[in-house]
């Protein structure tokens, strides 16, 4: 488009005080930017500055930039349909930061305006891509509380679904429970019903669900919107169009053969958890070995949870599960339940439950280390503790051993399967041929026709559960419009298993409703932009499709790739990936980037500059935090955003060297087992292309320290201070850059 610019500069929350607003109304006017575009204003986000900004557009400016505050505030105000618009933050970056009217303050809000102009310059208004014939249905796979209640709260908001259950009957995990835990008044001595059946009978008898019973999903291919999936059954095979998916396959009890020194498979009077429902459910508790009906009941806490030989967290569910358990003994009046536990966990109004069974008599708790089960005669087992409160050994008697064991996803043992062809692949093509011809094949969950794998990845190190952002983004997987809900995807009880698939359900939908609009579905849930890529040039090197966090790309026999919009999230990884810098965004380029790094004014005197990338999504936030704590920065760096550092492409490395930039830093979510990265590893991939930075810097007879990578969490704020200054102290030690005399 035909740009028409114009330049606001508000001189409100100490702007005005701490700068020279005719200066920079002078600086305004480089490019194509005229005089009488650029106004002043008091206070630019009152109604009377934001009319003065909607009449110039009314009057054809489609070009806005806006010199105030910081764009992750005032967004609504400063939102303009239609006009292409460039926040340029001098409060928080400038105003806030900096000593007030010093020559280098006043330079470097010069350099941001010259950033943001070049921005805009280099900018087109991003147009949705919107694709035909999209579908609004939902599939839920997996029929019990999670994907009942999922489909149920889809179906009553008016979408159709589509549910797939392996099993011949719905009620999943809950069928095999005698009662559930009460979720309101719990000194009530009967324990609450499951009402599975209730629930089951309303999904098969809803008009807008489609029940497949004792089927499987054998294909899924497409991308949101677009899903086609495949299902399979006893009544044979049908492909459905699907908008979103929501993964509700639930989790299993954890293999407690594993458990030897606990007794179990040694003594048939040794059961589990899931095991004790079946026997309470048959009327009087009575022991497997001879019927007898039992008066003393041991159940052991954490039987191979919180362990890093068997499962390293908590199940969440086992607590409660032993007091619920606890009840059925107590039942009758004559018996006794006994606790072993090394904590009690029972959140929220879960502790309400607790302190009843405390103030039972007939319930024991008791904190200690369970090391071993052993015969004490006649079906009777003695349960070893140590480690007690009391600081000694003990020893007790009980008709019954209960094991407490954790829950495993269902996806476990496909990504144990992957995880080892993965290993198999990387040693050979006769390994991988020997894994798969000895391997027993899991059954897979989605069977993704992805190049990306059939499976959703899981995090390193928790045991099989979906991989997602878990504390930003709860439900999201890394597969667009693909979402976890349950104990699929972390420990949880029956009432917070309802509660997380009802929330996955309406992301379903969220998602179904932005694939219609056009923009991406999350965390840049209103970026309009989307990957364009110049493939005559593309040189087929696979590393876009391989680094991509979201399966997004796809590729031809040639390798050439093919981007699936509605899977891409806009993070730029692939951006920052191409060696040829074919991809780019309308709004969001190497050139763009590069060219905001040229625009920065380098003094030829012994003068320094370092330019930061900084992560959006994190290290941004973190930074605007600092300056409300008016924390002072060394006035030489200038901080340019980037939606993801994944997206770091090492030419603006080369540019920054080559202007005379004296250091260069990125600033980057943590990265790890316990990542935080909105886009699943974006500063990894940046710390990686990093790794090939220190050679050039040196052939070049620059220090590698001159360029650096660091790592911030959102509320890691007050670090940042020393972080930065610290750096930069760095950089003038080493003196300023060479290349600055050419």
């Amino acid at each position: 488009m035909e740009k028409k610019f114009g330049v606001y500069i508000c001189k409100g929350c100490g702007i005005g005080e701490s700068l020279d607003i005719e200066k920079l109304t002078k600086v305004s006017k480089r490019g194509p930017i005229q005089e009488e575009h650029i106004k002043v204003h008091d206070v630019l986000c009152s109604p009377e500055g934001i009319q003065l900004i909607k009449n110039d557009i009314k009057g054809g400016t489609n070009t806005a930039i806006i010199v105030a505050c910081s764009p992750r505030v005032k967004y609504e105000e400063f939102d303009f349909p239609g006009c292409l618009t460039e926040r340029v933050n001098i409060r928080e970056f400038v105003a806030w930061t900096q000593p007030p009217n010093d020559e280098e303050t006043q330079a470097l809000a010069e350099d941001y305006i010259a950033m943001g102009t070049v921005k805009v310059q280099k900018s087109d208004l991003p147009t949705p891509a919107i694709l035909e014939n999209l579908s609004n249905d939902l599939l839920v796979i997996g029929g019990g509380i999670s994907g009942m209640t999922a489909a149920l709260e889809a179906a009553n908001t008016g979408y159709k679904v589509f549910l797939v259950e392996k099993e011949p009957e719905l009620g999943g995990f809950a069928r095999k429970l005698y009662k559930k835990i009460p979720t309101r008044d719990f000194k009530e001595p009967i324990i609450v019903d499951t009402d599975i059946e209730k629930t089951a009978k309303e999904v098969e008898s809803h008009p807008n669900i489609k029940v497949y019973k004792s089927s499987r999903v054998e294909k899924t291919e497409g991308q949101p919107g677009l899903f086609d999936v495949t299902i399979s059954g006893a009544s044979g095979t049908e492909t459905v169009k699907i908008g979103a998916i929501v993964m509700a396959t639930g989790g299993v009890p954890y293999d407690a053969t594993k458990l030897g020194h606990l007794g179990y498979g040694k003594f048939k009077n040794v059961v589990t958890n899931v095991e004790f429902e079946a026997i309470a459910k048959q009327g009087p508790i009575a022991r497997p070995s001879d019927g007898k009906e039992v008066t003393k009941v041991a159940f052991i806490q954490c039987a191979g949870s919180r362990d890093p030989e068997h499962l390293p967290y908590c199940s969440s569910m086992c607590c409660a599960t032993s007091l619920k358990q606890a009840r059925y003994v107590r039942q009758n009046p004559n018996s006794l339940a006994m606790i072993f536990y090394k904590d009690i966990r029972t959140p929220g109004r879960l502790e309400a439950f607790y302190r009843e069974a405390q103030n039972d008599a007939g319930v024991m708790l008791t904190k200690g280390d369970v090391h071993g089960v052993s015969d004490a005669g006649n079906g009777n087992l003695f349960v070893e503790v140590e480690h007690t409160l009391l600081g000694e050994k003990a020893k007790f008697e009980a008709d019954l051993v209960v094991l407490a064991t954790g829950m495993v996803p269902t996806t476990r043992a496909p990504q144990e399967y992957l995880d080892g062809l993965t290993a198999a692949v990387a040693k050979g093509d006769e390994p991988k041929k020997a894994y798969l011809e000895s391997t027993l094949k899991p059954e897979f969950i989605l069977n993704l026709a992805y190049r990306q794998g059939p499976e959703l990845p899981s995090l390193e190190g928790a045991c099989g559960f979906a991989d997602s952002n878990f504390i930003c983004f709860q439900y999201e997987t890394r597969r667009t419009g693909i979402y976890a809900a349950g104990t699929v995807r972390q420990p949880m009880n029956m009432t917070e298993a309802q509660e997380d698939a009802a929330g996955a359900a309406f992301k379903a939908i969220q998602c179904i409703d932005h694939v219609a609009k056009g923009i991406s579905v999350h965390p840049r849930a209103w970026d309009l932009s989307f990957p364009d890529p110049q493939l005559i040039r593309c040189t087929a090197c696979k590393r876009c499709t391989e680094e991509c966090p979201f399966g997004a790309i796809e590729e031809d026999a040639k390798g050439i790739p093919s981007f699936n919009v509605n899977r891409c999230r806009r993070c730029g990884t692939c951006l920052g990936a191409c060696p040829e810098r074919i991809v780019s965004f309308k709004d969001y380029s190497v050139d763009m980037i590069g060219s905001m790094i040229k625009a920065i004014d380098v003094p030829e005197e012994d003068v320094f500059r370092i330019v930061c990338l900084v992560c959006e999504n994190d290290a941004y936030p973190a930074l605007d935090t600092l300056a409300m704590q008016r924390k002072q920065i060394d006035t030489c760096i200038r901080f340019i955003s980037l939606r993801c550092l994944g997206g770091m492409n090492l030419v603006w490395i080369a540019d920054a060297m080559a202007k005379g930039i004296d250091g260069f830093l990125l600033l980057g979510c943590k990265y790890g087992e316990n990542y935080q990265c909105h886009f699943v590893k974006g500063s990894e991939l940046a710390n990686y292309r990093f790794s090939k930075v220190g050679e050039t810097l040196s052939k070049l007879q620059l220090e590698a320290e001159r360029v650096q990578l660091m790592q911030v969490a959102i509320d890691e704020y007050h670090q940042l201070p020393d972080m930065l200054n610290t750096f930069a102290a760095k950089v003038k030690e080493m003196g300023p850059n060479p290349f600055k005399e050419f």
